[in-house]
């Protein structure tokens, strides 16, 4: 499976019977999935289909979806109320009689408020339920836009994922053969430091002194952090090319390149040594910075 992103924006639309509708649909990173629905009134009934489709394609990010209907396409019914229009012609023609003046035709007794009627038609439930299976198909159609979006964001973050931890793998090498972490380098530095302690003319039990080199030899000592650096490199290489929704094991192992980089900085003996691992943290902090955006 290919790698995703939890970003995106999708769009659909369509027309079914009297109703227009539309999806637009926007993805952002979270730590779970959670599909926030804005749906208008009486359509509740297709949020249940929809959280079912999201959940079987879509693991993790925060899912906004907006629904718009418009019934715009439905014809009104106009129809003439044929009670009010008699009593009308009835009082036009008496009227007319009783004051000789000619009877009102029959367009000026139509324009009287209450003799034209226009109502909407009511909703046909065969159409209503055809139009939310529509609106449902629309939400997959949408839902797979979406995560094609998603798989091609994911495929440009496995890229810089990969780039990344090349850096991170080559940075750890550095400090595997760097010099200054050689034991004979470190005897011989900490060696220097006894000799100036005891030129001073204090007075030092040299076995003492000895006995804490030694243990100061074996604290700076960055050989489990170079191990652990490398395991978790092939870790996150296999990850990678495994693909499908690795985010949260990833982000753990961010964590524990973060921890490793971390000890290789504070135990470093040597300039050069922590110049790389300043280097190293900054690679690995930009590494858990995209790995957030993963599914």
């Amino acid at each position: 499976m290919p790698l995703a992103s939890m970003t995106g924006f999708a769009r659909a639309q369509g027309i079914s019977g009297p109703y227009a509708w539309a999806w637009e649909m926007k993805s952002v990173n979270a730590k779970g999935l959670d599909l926030r629905l804005r749906l208008p009134i009486g359509w509740d009934a297709v949020e249940a289909p929809a959280r079912a489709a999201l959940s079987r394609i879509v693991t993790r990010g925060t899912i906004s979806a907006t629904l718009t209907i418009d019934r715009s396409g439905a014809a009104p019914t106009v129809r003439v109320n044929e009670d009010v229009l008699a009593a009308l012609v009835e009082a036009a023609g008496k009227a007319a009689s009783r004051f000789k003046i000619a009877a009102p035709s029959l367009d000026s007794l139509l324009g009287m408020k209450g003799v034209i009627e226009v109502a909407d038609n009511e909703e046909s439930a065969d159409e209503k339920a055809a139009a939310e299976a529509a609106v449902v198909k629309g939400f997959e159609d949408a839902l797979k836009a979406l995560v094609e979006m998603r798989a091609r964001e994911g495929a440009a973050l496995g890229k810089i994922l990969s780039d990344r931890i090349g850096e991170i793998e080559k940075l750890s090498a550095a400090a595997e053969a760097n010099p200054a972490r050689k034991p004979d380098a470190i005897r011989a530095k900490l060696s220097e430091q006894v000799k100036m302690l005891l030129s001073t003319g204090e007075k030092f039990d040299p076995d003492r002194l000895h006995q804490e080199a030694m243990l100061l030899a074996a604290k700076v000592d960055i050989r489990e952090e170079l191990d652990r650096l490398t395991t978790h490199v092939a870790a996150v290489r296999k990850l990678l090319a495994d693909g499908g929704p690795v985010g949260r094991k990833l982000d753990f192992l961010a964590q524990e390149l973060n921890r490793e980089s971390n000890t290789l900085c504070s135990k470093a003996n040597d300039v050069s040594l922590t110049a790389i691992g300043l280097d190293l943290k900054a690679a690995v902090d930009q590494f858990r910075e995209q790995v957030a955006n993963l599914e």
